[in-house]
């Protein structure tokens, strides 16, 4: 424990995810013992992104804007919408470029565990997207776990009555990876999501 306000800014750094209580502890001490870091900076930016960041009226990705630059850009193609739980999924997609089609963020996963249920992520928005007809295929890029196929089997089931093709992304093996250390569930996607070579 350390006194007064390096304390307090070690216990708010360790409230973010995914940082623990030691690298909320080194950050800090990064903050107070190197002169070159902009304080300023860093609290400006903070404040902008709480009164400039919202979410995308369409699709949920956050945005500066009521529309995100994604959903505004005229060369998406507009027959394709990914379903995924994150904003960073969106990005995480966006990264491989192998997708050119729209998306459509939940805001989280199905998780009665967490007191999550369907009426708490944003599905009422995405069935509005189907009803004009352009939406061909929606594609469940949720979480390959226990979480992530209860809600894709959740969409699945809701989208087969509105007539779009439905699909999820393939999950399996890492590239690089052995085979000796995959574990059970990976492993068994891998042989169900099998392909025929050649073809």
């Amino acid at each position: 424990m350390y006194d007064g306000v390096v304390q307090e800014l070690i216990d708010e750094l360790g409230r973010l995810p995914g940082v623990g209580p030691k690298s909320a502890q080194r950050i800090a001490f990064h903050i107070v013992q190197t002169q070159s870091f902009d304080v300023t900076k860093l609290a400006k930016v903070l404040l902008e992104v709480r009164e400039r960041v919202r979410f995308c009226e369409q699709c949920g990705n956050v945005s500066e804007s009521a529309v995100c630059n994604i959903c505004a850009d005229p060369e998406r193609d507009r027959t394709l919408i990914c379903v995924v739980e994150e904003p960073k999924d969106v990005a995480a997609i966006e990264r491989t470029r192998s997708y050119e089609g729209l998306y459509h963020v939940l805001g989280g996963a199905i998780s009665p565990i967490d007191g999550i249920g369907p009426d708490q992520l944003n599905i009422r928005g995405l069935m509005p997207r189907l009803e004009t007809g352009e939406v061909v295929e929606v594609i469940i890029a949720t979480d390959p776990n226990l979480e992530g196929d209860a809600t894709a089997s959740y969409l699945s089931r809701l989208l087969s009555a509105v007539g779009v093709q439905v699909s999820r992304l393939a999950s399996g093996l890492p590239v690089g990876g052995d085979l000796e250390y995959a574990d059970e569930v990976t492993l068994g996607r891998a042989f169900a999501g099998r392909r025929l070579i050649g073809q």
